[in-house]
């Protein structure tokens, strides 16, 4: 996302940050498998570090994407009512034009296979973070 953004002139628009609803890796840098298959496509996460969503983020955020039904759940325990609009599954913003992920609701799991996975993972990242921006850019324009 932070690449699409910054490729689409938003940086200044558009305030990215990364947390998990677990704290089994906090502190940690990405799988090495992801940062791998990342770096193939000129993106650099080795700078990124695990940390656990806090309430704050809820208060500090727009809107907060999940890559798939657990975690949207996860985020619906923490999250006060009032802000409960701003959770979404990142899937949701791929295009209906684009076939090949139309109607995919959550990003896939490749923790437990093999590298392949890890570019599915940014193939659907891609195109859905494509999609979030196209989806972002009116509001953003005003």
């Amino acid at each position: 996302m932070r690449h699409l953004v910054d490729e689409a002139k938003l940086s200044d628009r558009i305030v990215i940050d990364s947390a998990g609803t677990g704290d089994w890796h906090i502190g940690e840098a990405p799988d090495e498998r992801a940062q791998h298959a990342a770096r193939q496509r000129g993106y650099a996460l080795d700078a990124l570090r695990g940390r656990q969503i806090t309430v704050a983020d809820f208060e500090r955020f727009d809107l907060l994407i999940a890559m798939d039904d657990r975690n949207v759940a996860a985020l619906h325990q923490l999250c006060p009512p009032a802000h409960r609009d701003k959770i979404r599954l990142l899937m949701e913003f791929v295009p209906d034009s684009d076939g090949q992920w139309s109607g995919t609701r959550e990003v896939v799991d490749p923790y437990f296979g093999g590298a392949d996975g890890f570019e599915l993972v940014l193939d659907q990242c891609e195109a859905a973070c494509r999609g979030l921006i196209a989806a972002l850019r009116p509001q953003l324009l005003k």
